[in-house]
């Protein structure tokens, strides 16, 4: 795929556009009340923010020579977002053709990062190497926890309760980090002077999402949170 310069330029814009909107709407979302207003619409916005950031970060993988290993991370994040908005507009205990689909997504995605790993680790992927073999190898583990939580949802018939909020929370959150990642030591490096460079702090700001995935994982799960506030997420009209 070849882009002209023009069309280049626009989805550049759309990608940065979408990963610093949504940067902004998912921090929001995750420090709002989980089911009030601002959650819900910062939520929206950070879902459809999202899903074009990865969209355009997809073909700008395959127009942009050297991008290709960005590809498997562009459709992981839109895979993650559009499950986690699933998740809670789909009735409690119930599934659909959707989840079929997620769960073989959700395996191909899986398959084509561990594949990508072990070829790396092989050295048969010269460009895979430094810090990008761990990422690679950390989100291969997070397809497949992914797959594996898609299939216990297919096999159950649903999901109820805080493994539901917990399921379309660490998705959510998941995919903030890779939106605070790609911003911070991918995008920022590019504008500094001199070779390309990833100076350790600007792994730092991926701690904020990693502690609110911590915190709100720790809270739906261990504490008994969902008891004492009811359910903080209803259903939407069903999906398919």
């Amino acid at each position: 795929m070849t882009f002209s310069p023009t069309l280049l330029a626009f989805a550049y814009v759309l990608h940065i556009g979408g990963g610093a909107i949504g940067l902004v709407s998912g921090t929001l979302a995750a420090f709002a009340r989980k089911g009030a207003r601002l959650h819900r619409a910062a939520g929206t916005i950070f879902f459809v923010s999202m899903l074009a950031m990865a969209v355009f970060a997809g073909a700008l993988a395959v127009a942009v020579p050297g991008q290709s290993s960005n590809l498997l991370g562009a459709i992981l994040t839109f895979y993650l977002v559009s499950t986690a908005w699933l998740t809670v507009r789909r009735k409690e205990g119930t599934t659909g053709t959707a989840e079929m689909v997620s769960l073989a997504a959700s395996l191909l995605i899986a398959l084509s990062l561990g594949l990508l790993g072990a070829a790396a680790i092989a050295g048969r992927v010269p460009a895979l190497k430094g810090p990008l073999l761990p990422a690679t190898l950390i989100t291969g583990a997070i397809a497949a926890i992914a797959a594996i939580g898609d299939a216990r949802v297919v096999l159950a018939g649903g999901t109820r309760g805080a493994a539901r909020i917990a399921r379309h929370l660490w998705r959510m959150l998941t995919a903030l980090i890779f939106a605070f990642g790609s911003a911070f030591t991918n995008g920022l490096p590019r504008l500094l002077p001199g070779p390309l460079h990833v100076p350790p702090i600007f792994f730092a700001p991926m701690l904020l999402p990693l502690s609110l995935l911590l915190f709100w994982m720790v809270r739906v799960r261990m504490t008994g949170w969902m008891g004492k506030t009811g359910a903080p997420f209803a259903s939407a009209p069903e999906p398919v």
